[in-house]
């Protein structure tokens, strides 16, 4: 059989192209030292392109007009329930609760969605997305926390405190609160030799360290130890 040689070398433009974008997306990502990096997203996104390529491909080569009824994307909509396993992989529980890695989950189904767009021709709309994928989670943030409510410039912190048993709890937390310092989700309990545990998530403003919270908390009478994890 004859190789075509001008649909080759489209062909093969797609997977550069489809490689480009995967190459955005993962610098972005490791960058920032996230689980999914540059060979993942591009890998992921050259083979959502192939996986889209063969599917368009195999309609016109191996179907009988008349008899054969195939949907030139059916191969390409697999790719997005495929890929979700990959993005539960990045997924993680910390210890305290907390969900991470949504975000990189998402960017693992947009590289996806990237590869099969320039598998099936769709450049400029690609790219397109491609910028818009980087800049909504670089640049809009940004825009938005400094136009935008005062929650939005605000982060939080894992607290843990460990403090002599004393009755004035209530007293310790409002101290916290007098000091800018908001918090949520209050878990208390007694150890062992007259300690008590309080737990919380604490909210604070962006521009407040960790060290600073971590000196305030640990100053108030009857602390004894004190442990501070940003989220």
């Amino acid at each position: 059989m004859a190789i075509d040689i001008t649909g080759l070398t489209s062909e093969i433009g797609k997977l550069c192209f489809a490689l480009l974008l995967g190459l955005m997306i993962g610098l972005d990502r490791e960058l920032k030292h996230k689980p999914l990096g540059l060979k993942t997203s591009m890998v992921i996104s050259v083979a959502s392109c192939l996986i889209t390529i063969v599917s368009i491909q195999a309609v016109s080569r191996f179907s009988v007009p008349g008899s054969t009824n195939m949907d030139p994307m059916r191969l390409a909509a697999q790719i997005v329930s495929g890929v979700g396993f990959i993005g539960a992989g990045v997924i993680l529980k910390r210890g305290n609760d907390v969900i991470s890695g949504l975000t990189t989950a998402a960017m693992v189904w947009a590289a996806s969605g990237l590869g099969i767009a320039a598998g099936a021709g769709y450049y400029l709309e690609a790219f397109i997305a491609d910028i818009l994928i980087i800049a909504a989670i670089n640049l809009f943030p940004l825009f938005i926390k400094l136009l935008g409510p005062q929650r939005l410039s605000e982060r939080d912190f894992h607290v843990k405190i460990w403090l002599n048993k004393n009755d004035e709890m209530t007293a310790i937390l409002e101290e916290l609160r007098q000091a800018g310092i908001r918090f949520k989700h209050v878990k208390i309990k007694d150890l062992p030799d007259g300690i008590q545990q309080i737990q919380f998530i604490a909210i604070a403003p962006e521009k407040r360290r960790t060290t600073e919270i971590y000196y305030l908390i640990s100053g108030i009478q009857y602390v004894v130890s004190v442990e501070i994890e940003t989220l």
